[in-house]
């Protein structure tokens, strides 16, 4: 179901620089939740094949959670997590990789140039370069795009009428789907200090996955909290109202009283209870 779409408020919007840095940050300080969901999460259920390359450079690096009993279907997530662009690392993800791979689906988890040493699009270019990767390993049929924040930024890049994956020599509509988890898919970068120095000088129009999102598309799955005050609901509301437009397989689900944190960290068995986000994606990647 769609909600009516709304318009940004004063404070509800992608957020400030500080807002966003700071709590998107959350995820990938040293001392931060990720490392205390990590503790948590059982050694149990999967075989991690870490550091792997998916090109020459540092960054461009990956880690594969290959599950102990894997699904006879070989169903595989390529996972983009946030950090406003900035900062980020796949090793914080262990809780989602576990998650998902405990359960039967394989989880690749690549880390991306980040800025300031590069700038849009070179981060939607390494994640091209991890899905060429991973369908070389596993064929584009078996493989879901999925991400948070802004690594769901760069998974609806991926999936939407773009040019990156065939620069790889992958048919995006080929690929199982689209997990999107928060994302900012509909928003300008001139309205906000930090974003211009990431995105640059490049077209408003050309760097929102919402102006991409044409016929044909794949399936797409897209969860969003209604209390999340970094990244606005309306951005996947207004995805979902787009993938509509272009009569494609979308299901948006808005979870009550869930923020930004709270929508990804549900995946760990320590916050399952907080959001059905970990039982809703499983149960769409079933169903696709």
């Amino acid at each position: 179901m769609v909600r009516p779409q709304h318009d940004l408020g004063k404070h509800d919007m992608i957020g400030r620089r500080g807002a966003v840095v700071g709590g998107l940050a959350a995820l990938t300080s040293g001392c931060s939740p990720a490392a205390i969901l990590n503790a948590t999460v059982p050694r149990t259920g999967y075989i991690l094949e870490a550091d792997l390359p998916y090109g020459p450079l540092p960054r461009q690096r990956l880690d594969f959670y290959a599950p102990v009993a894997p699904r006879a279907d070989g169903k595989t997530v390529v996972f983009f997590y946030g950090g406003a662009w900035r900062q980020g690392d796949k090793a914080d993800y262990l809780f989602l990789g576990q998650a998902l791979a405990s359960r039967g689906i394989g989880v690749v988890v690549a880390d991306y140039r980040l800025f300031p040493n590069v700038r849009y699009p070179a981060f939607i270019q390494d994640g091209a370069l991890a899905v060429g990767w991973a369908a070389r390993r596993f064929g584009s049929e078996r493989l879901f795009l999925m991400g948070h924040s802004a690594g769901a930024y760069i998974a609806s890049m991926l999936a939407t009428n773009t040019a990156y994956l065939r620069a790889v020599a992958v048919d995006r509509l080929r690929l199982g789907g689209l997990i999107g988890i928060a994302g900012p898919y509909d928003f300008q970068p001139r309205n906000y200090r930090w974003l211009r120095d990431i995105f640059d000088d490049a077209d408003d129009a050309a760097i929102q996955p919402i102006s991409h999102a044409t016929a044909p598309l794949p399936p797409a799955l897209l969860l969003h909290g209604t209390a999340d005050r970094l990244v606005a609901p309306r951005n996947s509301e207004r995805l979902a109202a787009a993938w509509q437009a272009a009569r494609a397989p979308v299901e948006l689900k808005l979870y009550e009283e869930v923020d930004h944190l709270t929508i990804v960290g549900a995946f760990a068995d320590f916050l399952q209870a907080r959001a059905p986000t970990r039982a809703d994606v499983l149960a769409w990647l079933e169903a696709h």
